[in-house]
């Protein structure tokens, strides 16, 4: 186990290869595996020549830690321990709600490059005021908020009071713009759930950053994840780090 600063045990797998390390940050309700998504590509990445470590924040998977209380504040502390914990040079995957903690800690943690899949970016506008149909379904009425102090996502997740505080004075796309180092963004062009065209917009907008659009794929990747995977592979063997 990788214990944080704050002494929670954090559930991980070490996948041996080179001398760098590709550090893979999964989404709001998953864990690891990223629905299998980590799973195909660490194989991928170790072909490569990396070491990869896959990890499940706090009150995700097996880690400690109960879904309610999972905060951004402790998926900062979670994402520090394991980078911490990473040999050599470590560059991050992020899917999803892990392009939050990621792009936050950017100024901070010890990487050189960033791959980010289908990024949340825009915390208001995924969650607060939720502009696509996914998030209108899932965030839009917050009676249980209220009342019970998290909102649970379809039975799979329970998001805390504490965690809808931090969306609304958090600002990732500017922890990301304000970053340097290389980065690969990766989204799909019919996502329903986080904007494609948020991730794009910011993408173009900064520099030393590479841009790929799926064709018709929603949250997730569906059909063209083998698509996202290899882009990722490629992209991390051929853009140096520094």
């Amino acid at each position: 186990m990788i214990t944080t600063s704050d002494g929670l045990r954090l559930d991980h797998v070490r996948h041996e290869g080179g001398p760098e390390t590709v550090v893979l940050v999964h989404g709001i309700t998953a864990d690891l595996e990223e629905n299998g998504l980590f799973t195909a590509l660490a194989p991928r990445l170790t072909a490569a020549g990396f070491a990869v470590l896959r990890f499940s924040f706090r009150g995700h998977g097996r880690s400690e830690g109960r879904p309610r209380d999972m905060t951004i504040a402790g998926e900062l502390l979670d994402l520090r321990a394991v980078v911490e914990s990473a040999d050599g040079p470590v560059s991050v995957v992020a899917s999803s709600f892990g392009a939050v903690s990621t792009t936050l800690s950017l100024v901070s943690l010890p990487v050189c490059r960033i791959v980010l899949w289908q990024p949340v970016l825009d915390l208001r506008r995924t969650f607060l005021e939720p502009e696509l149909p996914r998030g209108v379904v899932l965030y839009s009425d917050r009676t249980s908020l209220a009342e019970n102090g998290f909102l649970d996502i379809e039975g799979r997740f329970k998001l805390g009071a504490a965690l809808f505080e931090e969306f609304a004075r958090l600002d990732p796309r500017g922890g990301f713009l304000a970053s340097t180092m290389p980065a690969l963004v990766v989204h799909g062009s019919g996502d329903e759930h986080v904007s494609h065209d948020i991730a794009r917009e910011t993408a173009l907008a900064r520099p030393a950053t590479d841009w790929h659009s799926l064709a018709g794929a929603g949250h997730g990747f569906g059909s063209t994840a083998r698509e996202a995977l290899d882009v990722t592979a490629r992209w991390l063997s051929r853009v140096k780090a520094s």
